[in-house]
């Protein structure tokens, strides 16, 4: 755990007291900060409370002119669609208002930072640049908005790297950082009741860029048009190197994939680098993106090229991304619940034939209007959670469904009838297209019990990735964020 030392002796308030919120605050505890936090969950509180140098204090009662900085879970709104009333407290006091990450940025200063943002497919590029970084013996530290919290993270010297997975709304709230390389995926609409629309959220994205000059690296998908505007920005002001990465055509100066092969032009000639159609946990167009994306980000961190194409080929893939579970008298189970939105779970949708698809949860504004061209693909849907209602509206006429209400409802029922269709090949899905916060605390707790389900039924079981062939076109864990 680093440790925050710029608050030393300050009464520094900390709202919001999840993980971010816990490690945030035992890390301003280790540095000297009088530590003041609040959640407006009671449990939140009393697990907190529990920490050494944590003093739990109503942040509504406090005499906001003793405190500099307002250090806010980014999960709670500061801006839209209503700041939460104690940030319209600290923000009429003067307070600055950050989030764990810039306590990170301020505190270890010597260390390289690399930054991974995007709608979709920001955990899987984050995981394999730390699986490259490690596995070619560089010194790095992996987290943000992906596993280990950025305070809770060890501290680094100048030869270490801080591999951060950055959300819009860490973006928003985080100011001196510059990242050595800054990775910007993709870009569709997500989050926009948070940000004010659509123009706030890509704005919110685009602050991955802050700060950057030569030698620092811009590598920024160009394969939808919002992104490709960002790029050509970058490319024509020349402050930094920017490199364009594509899955549908060839870019100067980029790293491309044509059919499934990655070149690399970052040099000004095409070199092939490596076939990805040969990488089980990386199968997919969207996921050959964020292979040519990582590889670009750590050829310009000063990894040679054929040992980055050794580590691409040995990463395992991420769990709750298309997560190859289990094979039971031949239906196959498949684990996408980080799929939050409709743009990720089209992408787990195109990789099958036969789907039995368990989607819904809190829906987003989006719905499920990115999935309807792989309508074809689903023999029958499984609706769950508050999204239950409207998804039916969405799917009536086009989709046979049932409204389950719960995941293992839902999975329960998706196996009986995929096992009485009998179909090669058949897949039981989950890719909810929605949050899981009316039902589960976090995606992950979503996806276990999907899991926990699928493991159980009695039948004959299989290793899916010792019977690759029974999920014709699954990605094996390889699945987008």
């Amino acid at each position: 755990m680093i440790e925050v030392f710029p608050f030393i002796g300050l009464p520094t308030p900390v709202l919001g007291l999840g993980l971010s919120g816990i490690a945030a605050a035992r890390a301003l505890y280790q540095g000297g900060a009088e530590v003041w936090a609040w959640d407006d969950n009671e449990d939140a509180r009393k697990r907190a409370g529990e920490y050494e140098g944590i003093n739990i204090v109503d942040l509504r009662t406090i005499v906001w002119s003793e405190a500099t900085s307002l250090i806010l879970s980014p999960g709670i709104p500061h801006t839209f669609p209503e700041p939460h009333p104690i940030v319209k407290m600290a923000r009429d006091a003067g307070c600055e208002i950050i989030c764990d990450v810039e306590l990170l940025a301020r505190t270890q200063r010597d260390a390289a930072f690399v930054g991974i943002t995007g709608t979709n497919g920001k955990s899987t590029t984050t995981a394999l640049i730390g699986h490259i970084f490690q596995v070619s013996g560089r010194e790095a530290e992996i987290g943000g908005n992906l596993g280990m919290p950025s305070c809770a993270l060890e501290p680094l010297g100048p030869d270490g790297t801080y591999i951060l997975e950055m959300s819009s709304y860490q973006l928003e709230l985080t100011f001196s950082i510059t990242f050595d390389v800054a990775v910007l995926l993709n870009l569709s609409a997500d989050h926009l009741e948070r940000h004010g629309g659509m123009d706030g959220y890509i704005a919110a994205k685009r602050q991955i860029f802050n700060r950057q000059t030569k030698p620092r690296t811009a590598v920024i998908g160009i394969d939808d048009s919002l992104c490709r505007a960002i790029y050509d920005e970058l490319y024509a002001v020349d402050d930094q190197f920017v490199i364009g990465v594509s899955t549908k055509e060839r870019v100067h100066g980029g790293v491309y994939v044509i059919d499934g092969k990655m070149f690399d032009d970052t040099e000004g000639k095409e070199t092939f680098v490596m076939d990805l159609r040969d990488v089980a946990s990386l199968q997919g167009t969207h996921n050959w993106q964020n292979a040519a994306a990582a590889y670009a980000a750590c050829k310009m961190t000063g990894i040679q090229p054929h040992a980055v194409m050794a580590c691409i080929n040995s990463y395992p893939g991420l769990v709750h991304r298309q997560e190859a579970v289990v094979i039971v008298d031949g239906v196959g189970f498949v684990n996408d619940s980080k799929a939050t939105n409709g743009e990720a779970a089209a992408r787990a949708l195109a990789c099958f034939d036969d789907v039995y698809w368990i989607c819904g949860g809190r829906p987003k504004a989006t719905g499920l209007k990115a999935c309807e061209p792989h309508f074809d693909r689903v023999r029958k849907a499984y609706l769950v959670g508050e999204a239950a209602l409207t998804f039916s509206q969405e799917l009536d006429g086009k989709v046979p469904f049932e409204i389950s209400g719960d995941v293992e409802t839902a999975t329960k029922q998706a196996f009986a009838d995929a096992k009485a269709a009998g179909l090669p090949g058949a897949v039981v899905l989950l890719s909810p297209a929605a949050a899981s916060f009316d039902q589960f605390p976090n995606f992950e707790a979503r996806g276990d019990l999907f899991k926990d389900v699928a493991e159980n039924f009695p039948g004959d079981h299989l290793d899916p990735f010792e019977e690759p062939g029974v999920f014709p076109g699954a990605s094996l864990s390889g699945g987008d964020a």
